[in-house]
């Protein structure tokens, strides 16, 4: 059993939480996240076009490139928390051009000595699998794949082939952060979804409140929120870990609680 199996195999949905490594005090917060109840971690990997990010997340990884934060501190960061927190599934979260600049086999190698579980690539589409795809798989380490509204019956197979871990559904067709999709959309995309794949489904992009998770969490496998912790930290700096920790704690109450809300 992977770490991720583990996870989502709990008696309720996962609450899968964003923070950009070496905005703010990178390790602290993780340590906050896991206290207040996350299940899966994704660490996202500061690039200078984040193109898929909106203003909270770009202004993160702007934050953390002003530090100097380094590919090599992201694998030392993660060492260190998987070193800490043995059981939580560690997701790195990022764009190609860090990844791949050293070699597919040369991330994969890193990500495995480091304790990541998966990985989420943004910008290599399920087409060009072979850049990162064949040495994460060999090495271990889960191709998670992101499907979106406009994923649709024919390409959804090659999205989710050679995934692994968790499938990320993208509710909106826009950047992190800025809208939410009718709950009508969700319920009829997951339910898509899970007739198609055993991988369980997260959902994630506009999510900032514990209501918008238990809506979220009656119908998916796990639900995803970035922006609302990257506010956090953007508004109290290296002080951040107890408020993390609080918001993660509501986030997980709400969401491990969602399944009995709807039964």
């Amino acid at each position: 059993m992977t770490r991720f199996t583990a996870a989502f195999a709990k008696p309720h949905p996962a609450l899968v939480a964003f923070i950009t490594a070496g905005d703010g005090d990178t390790a602290a917060n993780l340590d906050a996240l896991v206290a207040g109840g996350a299940d899966v971690i994704e660490l996202g990997m500061p690039f200078t076009d984040p193109m898929a990010d909106g203003p909270a997340i770009q202004a993160a990884n702007l934050r953390s490139l002003a530090k100097g934060t380094t590919t090599a501190d992201i694998f030392v960061i993660a060492a260190a928390f998987r070193a800490r927190h043995p059981e939580t599934p560690l997701v790195l979260m990022g764009y190609a051009n860090p990844m791949t600049i050293r070699g597919g086999d040369w991330f994969a190698a890193e990500c495995a000595k480091a304790g990541v579980d998966g990985v989420i690539c943004v910008d290599i589409p399920a087409e060009e699998d072979p850049e990162l795809g064949p040495a994460l798989r060999s090495a271990g380490v889960d191709l998670i794949r992101l499907a979106t509204p406009t994923t649709d019956t024919a390409r959804l197979p090659a999205v989710l082939s050679g995934a692994g871990g968790f499938l990320y559904y993208v509710s909106v067709a826009g950047i992190t952060g800025q809208q939410q999709a009718a709950q009508a959309s969700i319920d009829e995309a997951v339910a898509r979804l899970k007739a198609e794949t055993d991988l369980p489904v997260a959902v994630g992009f506009g999510v900032r409140t514990p209501e918008q998770a238990t809506q979220i969490a009656k119908v998916a496998d796990g639900v995803v929120v970035g922006s609302a912790f990257i506010d956090i930290i953007a508004e109290h700096g290296d002080a951040a870990a107890p408020y993390v920790e609080t918001f993660t704690r509501s986030l997980a109450d709400a969401i491990h609680g969602a399944k009995e809300i709807a039964a």
